[in-house]
């Protein structure tokens, strides 16, 4: 028989707002760096910057992904979310198409997430090649290269925070150092 008590049985708290804000601010920042456009060849372009933000997204949600409880994760990619739509609402995105973009938009960050994934695990020569596909489009391997190098680093680093629930356990590398 099973009683009715777990009720009674402390619940996971959902993360704050503010831990989810500090988070995602992070991850935008970092995306943003000047240095990924400059010295490493990622295309100054809103498709670039997406990709950027993309991938930071994805080591951050890797490294939160051994926890037991997913409400962190899935807060972080519903602000994710919340943030394309009002992006695509300030460019002037209609309102009948801001659904279809939001589907390509999740699209590819199930896909990306999937490549990144599987080429992380076989090593840097495969990441850099996925990274040149979705970022690059192809085109320069050696910046690929060099970013798949900054990935396994802010992987590494990220995996070394105290406590990944709060913005303050998660960091990025310093780039200008990488570079």
């Amino acid at each position: 028989m099973l009683w009715p008590f777990n009720r009674f049985r402390k619940q996971p708290s959902a993360p704050s707002r503010r831990t989810i804000e500090a988070i995602y601010g992070m991850i935008v920042a970092q995306a943003r760096e000047p240095l990924f456009y400059r010295a490493l060849g990622v295309p100054d372009t809103v498709d670039g910057r997406f990709d950027m933000v993309l991938l930071h997204l994805w080591m951050v949600l890797r490294q939160l992904k051994p926890r037991p409880d997913d409400a962190l994760r899935q807060a972080l990619f519903d602000h994710f979310c919340s943030d394309m739509d009002a992006n695509l609402r300030e460019m002037g995105v209609g309102d009948l198409s801001v659904p279809k973009r939001m589907r390509a938009f999740g699209e590819a960050f199930y896909g990306r997430s999937a490549a990144y994934d599987l080429s992380f695990a076989g090593g840097p020569e495969p990441l850099a090649q996925a990274l040149d596909k979705n970022i690059y489009n192809g085109r320069d391997i050696e910046s690929a290269r060099r970013l798949a190098a900054y990935t396994a680093d802010a992987i590494a680093t990220l995996a070394d925070g105290d406590e990944a629930t709060s913005s303050a356990g998660l960091r990025f590398p310093d780039l200008a150092q990488r570079t």
